[in-house]
């Protein structure tokens, strides 16, 4: 029998590619197959590194005794999303008719990675071959065929590949668990996480708030002037003619005075005084911008929309995956191949409503704004081989993201705004240069120079695609005739202030990380991070997702403002003497290095024992710290020491007061203050309900802090109103919330949960408790009143499943019992094969809103934080979930709507959610959200709590 190849491509979309232009493939289930070819994809990474079980330590258990971590081999572990297509590929690779693999994984580093890994993990020794593809058209496939290389030519970019990988493990792993180390030594457990791309781009946006709380604004004045003339009015600003930047003062500017009497002075001197006029206008002309990459459309898409970078990238992966409007999102070229030229002109063709063939035909709706300007490039020849758009040099894995062939059907409203984005951008860069002709006059009065710029629109261009017409000359600037002098017909000096950098945006953040390179002083280092930057655009979302999730960064607005925590990260790193850890350098060097080893010019062996080296070098700095505090820059808190009146001041490590033993530790539970929780806490003795506190597990919990009796931090679950002995709390200052869903009596709000004032003291007669914080996600005031007065809550986002740490979606309801539920926003029903795709939502950072929530944290164990004596567990603070918590779908499919075996599926499908529907809700009381049982309505359900 005749060996067959297994292609193995990166994604299945590249796959169906390949079989189309090679031809003559049946489809599978999971593959495609003919004669000579099994054609199969990964989803992108389906295993990740793992150390191996003799080096594993459990999470709450790191300490230096098992530090540095330098496992002789590492092992590889799937990732648990992919590894049903995982056990697809290992399948075929184990067929008894396969004797060759061809790697079609993406051409370059990652996608040697991909393949690397998976034929490791299948333990096979097949010989290999490597499809290397710049182009997705099918001649350039057909001829990527031809020119297959040989594995040992791919062995330098596969070293390099594993170099990598393996580096930023050992570097994040040491780093963390190291770091980690040193801030629990006084106990608990405070998670601080360290990367090679997440810590200098954590450092990019410190040093920026560094700037912003040291910056001092300064007073300065401008003079500004009307002046008449025949044909009108026109403004001038003063400027000095002989200024100079200066680089040790970047505030300085030509327009500028720094002294208010000189500022009058110009304008006693020039008011109402008459002045000679002379002015230069030359044309200028303006190129589109280039095609989107990832970064560019996530940094375009927060500058219009707001979209976070994760969300933009959600979309274009929608796009690309599921409507197959666009092309593959991510990527770093904003070029495209040299062979493209006629694909772009179909596209165009489609644009413009017409077909291949050429007869116009009427477009869909969302192609309508695109129609005109795409009929105008197809009439003027504008598609043509230009080194601007089509250049292989400028291309690494995947080209610019451009729309496909294939018509947009039902869009979301973000859907199309991104589509939208990224058609008139592909239009654009077709389109000749806008031409301007731009004037700059100069009117002299009494000595003194005012400037006026006036740019004219005359030929738009590619500002067509967006709506910009030709201007009128006298639109921007009132001529004025040759010798003509003009008369001050006013003027006046501005005081203002200079202001401080401002603030980072996930727009601004990405351009910064993609820019990083510059940021490096070492000409070698800058080069290899040339057009690469911190992180990948297929990364870049996720790490600054990741900040924000370990509370190293929060959004405010569009603005990221950098917390507590990231100011301690960076003075840990800087007084430990790990600075390496916080600057791009890190990256230069290792692309430079990886660079090489690619060119066969360095060993993996080397590179690797250089990284082993610096490992161990951030450990041994870390453990051999023996002061009991960091040098920084730490703050004197304003609100004094209750227990002395002292002043309370700021150390690495705690709040203490200079003239006695009250402290504050900084970082209780994992979580650390910020100072104006700290202002709040000293003055008022208590604060919260505070999310983000950790267990010793990593469990996450809300609790109310109060400084004891005795001066102590202590933990409040709120519960201890809920004891028999306890007294009832008096409520007669309160403005109750709703009435009990359970016995009828007044709700009121408690530090950590909305209870009946018949729930509590000794003479309690009801039950109903609702954590003020469920699953993170707190529950207002206002939400409960509403939850109680109309029966549920509006859409709340931030719930966070304790299972897989994701967001979910949903509402809080009322159940006839009084128990209160989890409701989910209604499925979308799964659209027959080959119907078009349903409507989507506006995507959002939080999980889809039938997101099942997890269940309930158990009792954590704050470390070293004593609680009141009467704290229950913070368990009653969380929701749990049922286990099968589906939502009843948004209607019944109608089986005359699809296809008979479809029909038959979705009426299926439809019961059994009908049933599981019937039986799902879940309880919040006490903040546990349970499942009933399908007898609920007969039998009062047990209440359970996790």
């Amino acid at each position: 029998m005749s060996k067959k190849t297994l292609i193995i491509a990166e994604k299945p979309s590249v796959a169906t590619d390949i079989s189309r232009a090679l031809g003559g493939f049946e489809k599978k289930a999971d593959y495609f197959e003919n004669d000579e070819y099994v054609l199969s994809s990964a989803v992108g990474h389906l295993l990740e590194l793992h150390e191996p079980e003799q080096y594993e330590v459990k999470r709450g258990k790191w300490s230096f005794t098992h530090l540095p971590v330098i496992p002789p081999h590492f092992d590889l572990r799937p990732i648990e999303k992919s590894q049903s297509r995982l056990k697809v590929l290992e399948k075929l690779i184990h067929r008894k008719d396969i004797g060759h693999l061809i790697n079609a994984c993406d051409a370059g580093r990652e996608g040697e990675l991909i393949f690397r890994y998976i034929v490791q993990h299948a333990r096979v020794h097949h010989p290999i071959s490597r499809l290397w593809l710049q182009s997705m058209t099918p001649a350039a496939i057909r001829e990527a065929f031809e020119q297959l290389r040989s594995d040992a030519d791919m062995q330098p970019l596969a070293d390099a590949a594993r170099c990598r990988s393996e580096a930023d493990w050992l570097i994040g792993i040491n780093g963390t668990r190291a770091m980690t180390a040193f801030n629990s030594r006084d106990g608990g457990f405070f998670l601080t996480t360290v990367g090679r791309v997440q810590t200098p781009t954590l450092t990019i946006v410190v040093e920026r708030e560094e700037q912003i709380r040291k910056f001092v604004a300064r007073d300065y004045w401008e003079v500004r002037a009307e002046f008449a003339c025949a044909a009108g009015t026109y403004e001038g600003r003063w400027f000095d003619p002989g200024f100079q930047r200066s680089e040790s003062d970047p505030e300085l500017r030509a327009e500028r005075l720094w002294n208010e009497q000189r500022a009058r002075d110009i304008v006693t001197a020039c008011e109402g005084k008459r002045g000679r006029v002379s002015e230069e206008s030359k044309p200028s002309t303006q190129l589109s911008p280039l095609l989107f990459d990832l970064t560019s459309l996530q940094r375009e898409a927060n500058s219009r929309f707001g979209f976070s970078a994760k969300a933009t990238l959600a979309l274009a992966q929608a796009l690309y995956e599921r409507h197959k409007v666009l092309t593959y999102p991510r990527t770093d070229s904003r070029a495209l191949p040299e062979d493209y030229v006629s694909v772009v002109v179909k596209t165009m063709q489609m644009l413009s409503g017409g077909k291949a063939g050429g007869k116009h035909r009427q477009e869909a709706a969302p192609l309508r704004p695109f129609a005109p300007h795409a009929r105008r490039v197809l009439d003027q020849g504008w598609v043509k081989p230009n080194r601007r758009v089509f250049d292989n040099s400028k291309i690494s894995d995947h080209f610019a993201i451009v729309p496909t062939l294939q018509e947009p059907g039902h869009l979301s409203e973000p859907e199309l705004k991104l589509y939208d984005m990224v058609v008139r951008r592909f239009l654009a860069v077709f389109f000749p240069a806008a031409e301007y002709l731009v004037t700059t006059r100069i009117t002299e009065v009494e000595s003194h120079s005012f400037k006026t710029d006036g740019r004219i629109l005359v030929e738009p261009g590619w500002l067509a695609v967006y709506g910009r017409e030709a201007q009128d000359a006298q639109a921007s600037l009132v001529p004025v005739e040759a010798g003509e002098t003009v008369r001050t017909a006013s003027i006046g000096a501005t005081a203002l202030q200079t202001r401080p950098p401002a603030r980072y945006t996930e727009a601004t953040l990405l351009s910064a990380m993609e820019g990083a390179g510059k940021l490096v002083d070492d000409d070698d280092l800058r080069a290899a991070m040339a057009g690469k930057g911190l992180g990948t655009p297929a990364t870049r979302a996720a790490i600054i997702e990741g900040l924000i999730a370990e509370r190293y960064l929060v959004r405010d607005g569009r603005d990221l403002h950098p917390t507590a925590k990231a100011f301690q990260l960076l003075t840990l790193l800087r007084g430990l003497g790990v600075e390496e850890l916080t600057a791009p350098e890190l990256t230069g060097e290792w692309e430079h290095k990886l660079a090489q080893m690619e060119r066969g010019a360095l060993k993996r062996s080397s590179f690797m024992r250089e990284i082993a080296k610096m490992a161990r070098h951030i450990v041994e700095r870390a453990k051999s710290y023996q002061s009991d505090t960091v040098p920084g820059d730490y703050a004197t808190m304003q609100t004094p020491c209750p227990k002395c009146g002292g002043t309370v001041q700021e150390n690495y490590r705690r709040f203490a007061c200079t003239k006695c033993d009250f402290s504050l530790p900084k970082h209780p539970a994992s979580r650390t203050f910020e100072y104006e929780e700290v202002e709040q806490l000293l003055r008022d003795r208590t604060i919260g309900p505070l999310t983000g506190f950790r267990s010793k597990i990593g469990r996450p919990f809300a609790a109310v802090l109060k400084i004891s009796p005795e001066f102590k931090l202590e933990f409040d679950f709120g519960n201890s109103a809920g004891d028999d002995e306890s007294p009832a709390p008096d409520f007669s200052g309160q403005t109750s919330l709703g009435t009990c869903p359970k016995c009828g009596g007044r709700v009121f709000e408690m530090p950590m949960a909305y209870v009946c004032e018949n729930a509590v003291g000794p003479s309690k007669s009801c039950d109903f408790r609702s954590g003020r914080v469920i699953l993170q996600q707190t529950i207002a005031p206002d939400q409960m009143h509403k939850l109680l007065s109309e029966g549920r809550t509006d859409l709340l986002r931030d719930f966070v499943s304790n299972r897989t740490r994701r967001k979910f979606a949903a509402r809080l309801a009322r159940e006839p019992d009084g128990s209160i539920a989890f409701k989910f926003e209604p499925r979308a029903p799964r659209a027959a094969k080959g119907a078009p795709p349903p409507s989507q939502p506006p995507a959002d950072d939080a999980a889809p809103a039938q997101a099942r929530p997890a269940k309930s944290a158990r009792r954590p164990t704050p470390p070293k934080v004593p609680r009141t004596k009467s704290a229950p567990t913070p368990r009653r603070a969380h929701a749990k979930s049922s286990r099968a918590a589906v939502p009843a779908p948004a209607q019944t499919v109608k089986p005359a709507a699809i296809p008979k075996k479809a029909a038959g599926k979705a009426a299926a499908a439809a019961t059994r959610a009908r049933g599981v529907a019937k039986k799902t809700s879940s309880t919040a009381s006490s903040g546990v959200v349970r499942r009933p049982s399908a007898t609920s309505e007969k039998k009062k359900p047990q209440r359970r709590t996790a």
